[in-house]
């Protein structure tokens, strides 16, 4: 059954020393707003570690296979949306744009179903074979840091070359040089959203969503790399609305989350403890509860 509840949510995360998110248009620097110097991560991002998590989670097994994932061709699963209802001679048209006829509501149907992140996030599933599109319950936004960050540039050398022939040109000297990018420090902050109405087009359940808050609590634990040593999700804060449609704006309950530096100020932010997290509960709305903290 799906969820009965609109529920608003605010998830800090850190890095330290690493790239959370390089741009690939920069080179791969992490990503800036240019006029205020803070740091950005995308919402794209975010739900990569979620489909990551829960696909080491659940194994990538139906109910919870993941649509949007590394080496997947996208046309191949809608094929087998068709083929799951009984639909496979449908594939043999000779309408290379709309195949599908009047099956893609079943068809979007059996991919809500086996799918995890199209009835979480949603997709657009009309390329070739059609299967239609989605909205998703949940939504998130970029993620912005609390102060603006600095990136740092450093060289880097690897003790070998790709080929032969490069080492014969550098007078065997087998020396590469590189560069790496990275933030000393950026504490950020992003707001999701998950809306009961949706929730009931997709099928996005109570478990669905508890899955949810699992990923989004643990997701960088299983993200390690060498520009993302030490990323650690530090807050989740999700506020339940006691009706479908809500019972409050969302600004409002973001805005009794704050978060401050403590501390000498002049001094560059290093650490999570150069912080202050602060909710004022007795500014929650009527019907409105602050039901989970993370961090």
């Amino acid at each position: 059954m799906s969820i009965e509840n609109r529920y608003d949510f605010v998830l800090l995360f850190d890095v330290k020393d690493g790239n959370p998110n390089g741009d690939p248009d920069a080179g791969n620097l992490p990503r800036l707003d240019a006029e205020s110097g803070d740091g950005l991560v995308t919402d794209v991002c975010i739900k990569r570690k979620v489909r990551n998590y829960v696909g080491l989670a659940r194994s990538e097994q139906p109910p919870f296979e993941i649509y949007v994932k590394e080496k997947a061709v996208l046309n191949k699963q809608h094929e087998r949306a068709y083929i799951g209802i009984g639909a496979g001679d449908l594939l043999k048209s000779d309408d290379k744009k709309r195949k599908g006829g009047d099956k893609t509501d079943e068809a979007r149907a059996w991919m809500c179903k086996n799918f995890y992140d199209v009835r979480t996030f949603g997709a657009v599933m009309s390329t070739g074979v059609n299967c239609g599109q989605v909205r998703g319950p949940v939504q998130l936004t970029f993620a912005r840091s609390v102060d603006p960050v600095v990136t740092l540039e450093h060289a880097i050398t690897r003790m070998a070359v790709t080929k032969e022939e490069d080492a014969e040109k550098q007078g065997g000297d087998n020396r590469t040089m590189g560069r790496k990018f990275t933030i000393p420090y950026g504490l950020y902050r992003a707001h999701g959203f998950v809306s009961a109405p949706l929730a009931a087009q997709t099928g996005f359940s109570e478990a669905d969503l508890d899955l949810l808050w699992e990923a989004l609590s643990n997701a960088f634990e299983h993200d390690r790399s060498a520009a993302r040593g030490e990323m650690s999700t530090r807050g989740l804060y999700v506020f339940r609305h006691e009706s479908r449609m809500g019972n409050a704006p969302a600004h409002a309950l973001f805005d009794t989350v704050t978060v401050a530096r403590q501390g000498d100020a002049a001094n560059a932010a290093r650490s999570f403890a150069d912080y202050h997290v602060a909710i004022d509960e007795t500014a929650l709305p009527n019907g409105v509860t602050l039901l989970r903290k993370v961090g």
